[in-house]
């Protein structure tokens, strides 16, 4: 028996292996698990030169795992204010005011997450910000991050004077007399201005970057699947790797947008496989449509508004092509699907693959209101469910006010986030945060999931309280059906001997604390590679 370089002791282990559960113990050499079980039983791994960790009578689960975020593309939506959950829209001008007045010489006012609610009475327009800015650019993201609101001198800056074609399903709002408004939709409209605004030096960017996984590891995330490999990725994480060991472990899947050309196809599959120590190229991510907050998104029938009914692939029959292409090569796809027409036709585009799509593990990502019978196709077709609850127990109302319900009606509004539907029909649900669309904490994102509201809100009234996770299942989405809906399962997900040593431990027992007990539970440590991150 070869001795282990490291012996891990704790009250409790939550292993998620039901060959192992109830294990108080962990043998790890060379980074992986070489023995889990009781105390008595990994004592005979023990060397002279093994190292004990001792948690006491701490909780030790898999390592967290966040399946959506964007942590690089995600700097540039996170610069400046922070408007998430601020209001009414006089407060907002207020702050962006100040803002205004604090700005250098060719400096802009940027800030992000704010509310599309708030432009109820107004509509959406960047022009009620300019008395308050003045001839200060001003960029606006909206908490969805598929729009956004500029003011007049932005427009000026960026060369927009009225409507403007593009090659998926962007535009600029224009009024009656095709003066644009200040309302920016989806990413080929967003990056005609964000072109124009200052950009950040590569130093301030990786040290940005740094702090942003090392809060990540500080509350239990030890890896997450980023969903793009935008333009700098690979440079920001070979400079925090030439400095030390990553925090997180990085999962890049590269987009895959609206009018690829095959040979642009070809090079994002070659980059697969590629990356460094703790960062690999691993899947791609789609978009087959945008969001219903700014009437993108792809439903059965339109909504109330007569919007968001169609797809940003201008001709959807290209997507399907696109996403042959990986499915055939075994390289595994992520596919943004938020309104049920979208849903519906990326599961019959993996339908369509036949026998193919088994070569990979592929998922849906969002998944904001689907049917019964689109619950069912997912079962029946082994695809993922990749989700994040907390974007309904922030985003919605339970007495269906708000922008995102309105626009749909109660019926499809009664279908939103489904977590529970699709786990008891037997689906994965990996679940995530979207970051910087929302907070990363795990703490809060379980705990939202499991009481369908605002954890830090408990007057708030539940949204679709028959869809809340057990706190098992909420685990379980941050560790084993994390892994399994990226086709990992085999090498992470859970405490089994063989898997990677990526380990999280809580003060205390996640899986038998209140709610609002989990949110607020101190993570003592992060572990990668059975080493402390911190």
């Amino acid at each position: 028996m070869t001795a282990a370089e490291t012996i891990i002791l704790a009250g409790r282990i939550h292993t998620l292996d039901p060959q192992t559960e109830g294990a108080t113990a962990i043998a790890i050499k060379e980074g992986r698990f070489v023995a889990v079980g009781s105390t008595a039983e990994i004592e005979a791994y023990r060397g002279p030169g093994t190292a004990t960790l001792d948690y006491g009578d701490a909780t030790i689960v898999p390592g967290l795992n966040d399946s959506h975020t964007h942590v690089v593309y995600g700097l540039e939506f996170a610069r400046g204010v922070q408007l998430t959950d601020l209001g009414p829209l006089g407060e907002v001008k207020r702050i962006i005011g100040e803002a205004a007045q604090a700005a250098h010489a060719g400096e802009w006012v940027i800030a992000w997450g704010l509310d599309p609610n708030l432009f109820t009475e107004t509509g959406f327009t960047g022009k009620v910000f300019d008395d308050a800015t003045g001839g200060v650019p001003m960029f606006l993201r909206m908490r969805d991050g598929h729009s956004a609101i500029i003011n007049s001198a932005a427009l000026a800056a960026a060369g927009i004077t009225g409507a403007v074609e593009f090659p998926d399903e962007s535009w600029i709002a224009v009024d009656d007399d095709g003066e644009p408004t200040g309302y920016i939709v989806e990413f080929s409209a967003l990056d005609l201005v964000t072109k124009a605004i200052p950009q950040e030096g590569f130093e301030l960017r990786a040290e940005r970057l740094g702090t942003l996984l090392r809060g990540m590891a500080d509350v239990g995330i030890a890896s997450t699947h980023v969903m793009d490999f935008v333009e700098g990725s690979a440079e920001l994480a070979t400079r925090l790797e030439a400095q030390g060991e990553l925090p997180v472990r990085l999962r890049f899947s590269p987009m895959v947008n609206a009018g690829v050309s095959q040979t642009e196809l070809e090079e994002i599959a070659a980059l697969q496989g590629t990356g460094g120590r703790r960062w690999k190229v691993e899947g791609v991510k789609f978009f087959i449509d945008g969001t219903i907050d700014n009437g993108s998104a792809w439903l059965e029938q339109p909504d109330i508004y007569g919007e968001n009914n169609e797809s940003v692939w201008t001709d959807p029959e290209d997507f399907q092509k696109a996403l042959r292409f990986f499915v055939e090569r075994g390289i595994p796809t992520a596919t943004h699907a938020i309104g049920d027409q979208g849903v519906r036709y990326v599961l019959d585009a993996l339908a369509a693959a036949g026998e193919d799509r088994y070569r990979a593990a592929h998922r849906i990502e969002h998944i904001e209101t689907i049917p019964d019978d689109v619950v069912e196709r997912f079962a029946e077709l082994g695809v993922a469910a990749s989700m994040q609850p907390v974007h309904g127990t922030h985003h919605t109302r339970a007495d269906r006010s708000d922008n995102w319900s309105v626009r749909l009606g109660e019926e499809r509004a009664s279908r939103g986030w489904r977590c529970r539907d699709l786990r008891e029909a037997g689906v994965t649900v990996a679940l995530g945060s979207d970051w910087p669309i929302t907070p990363y904490d795990p703490r809060a994102m379980m705990a939202d999931s499991i009481l369908r509201r605002p954890v830090e809100h408990p007057e708030t009234k539940p949204v679709q309280a028959d869809q809340a996770l057990t706190p098992l299942m909420a685990l379980e989405g941050y560790t084993s059906h994390a892994a399994a809906a990226a086709g990992l399962g085999a090498d992470s997900g859970s405490i089994s001997v063989g898997k990677r040593a990526d380990l999280t431990v809580f003060e205390r027992d996640p899986l038998a604390l209140a709610p609002e007990d989990l949110a607020r539970t101190r993570v003592l440590t992060t572990l990668l590679d059975g080493v402390p991150t911190r």
